[in-house]
């Protein structure tokens, strides 16, 4: 798993796009913070181009403006400045003692459980494709650390598209409301201020995310990079004789109230309560890092069986 559930703006991969339910966490651990967590990075052709460079071994920004950038021709001072620019404040890539440019190592250690901070997100959406032109309606974020849970973020999105009738009823949100809210660009800023330096953790983390990470990218500067942590999954596992892992069986199972249920902040909060109870289960496995979540999350549940997973572990709702 990387350290903290970071945003960082990334290489473009196709909007909306899902990752693998097997990249809950994503693998390596890169040296920074002491935690994992969502951060945003630069993205574009060129940055792609000299994390490429740059994989290859370390570069001086001569040798990255001449091979990268197609400035054979640059002085010293001005290649220096142009490379700054583009990779300067990037987390993937650090400077050496000699003043070349390299992609960070990746780090020895996983961080205890008691020094993760979560965010723990939901989102509305007006349907479940981002690829397709669905869009973010809602989204909550809940900070959680050391069993202690408390709100982070909450905001009303206007989608620029009206809500099908399916979204109206089961949310109670309707056109009117959110026709006068600030549409995603506007509160970017203060989702990714509730993200980073937390490791993002969702109830079917691939559908948050996914959103989360098209709605970044329409702005054109910046997409989602860090490790993700799935209750679903992790309740698969730890859970296996729960008949589904969704929402409302879970938190049902633990005895979790919920309420303002299929709105984000309300959903948020029964995650994060979820995902405090799921991390105690797996304590008693002996999990102690974020590396050990990890592993329990990817074991085999102990029951197999050769029926789908109930609708419920994949439509979030």
């Amino acid at each position: 798993m990387r350290h903290q559930a970071v945003v960082w703006a990334l290489p473009r991969e196709p909007a909306g796009s899902v990752a693998p339910e097997d990249c809950v966490s994503e693998p390596a651990w890169r040296a920074a913070p002491a935690a994992p967590s969502v951060q945003a990075c630069p993205q574009g052709t060129l940055v792609d181009g000299a994390l490429a460079y740059l994989a290859r071994g370390p570069a001086a920004s001569e040798a990255l403006a001449r091979d990268v950038l197609k400035l054979p021709a640059a002085p010293p001072i001005i290649a220096e400045r142009v490379v700054a620019a583009l990779l300067g404040a990037d987390p993937r890539v650090t400077r050496l003692s000699d003043g070349r440019w390299a992609m960070v190592p990746a780090g020895a250690t996983s961080p205890s459980l008691e020094a993760c901070s979560f965010a723990v997100v939901d989102v509305e959406t007006t349907g479940s494709h981002p690829a397709r032109g669905d869009r973010v309606v809602e989204v909550a974020v809940v900070a959680v650390r050391g069993g202690a849970i408390r709100p982070a973020y909450e905001t009303l999105v206007n989608p620029g598209r009206p809500l099908p009738p399916f979204v109206r009823s089961l949310t109670g949100l309707d056109d009117d409301l959110l026709r006068n809210q600030p549409v995603f660009a506007d509160v970017a800023d203060g989702i990714l201020a509730a993200l980073s330096g937390r490791i993002f953790a969702a109830h079917n983390a691939r559908f948050d995310w996914a959103f989360l990470q098209a709605e970044f990218r329409r702005t054109g500067e910046r997409a989602l990079f860090g490790p993700r942590v799935c209750t679903v999954r992790l309740a698969r596992r730890l859970l296996p004789d729960l008949a589904s892992r969704g929402l409302d069986h879970v938190t049902r199972y633990f005895g979790i109230p919920v309420t303002r249920r299929h709105r984000a902040g309300g959903d948020a909060l029964a995650t994060a309560a979820v995902l405090v109870r799921l991390i105690e289960l797996a304590r008693e496995l002996g999990a102690r890092t974020l590396d050990d979540l990890d592993r329990v999350s990817r074991r085999r549940p102990s029951k197999r069986t050769a029926l789908p997973a109930p609708a419920e572990d994949i439509w979030p709702w």
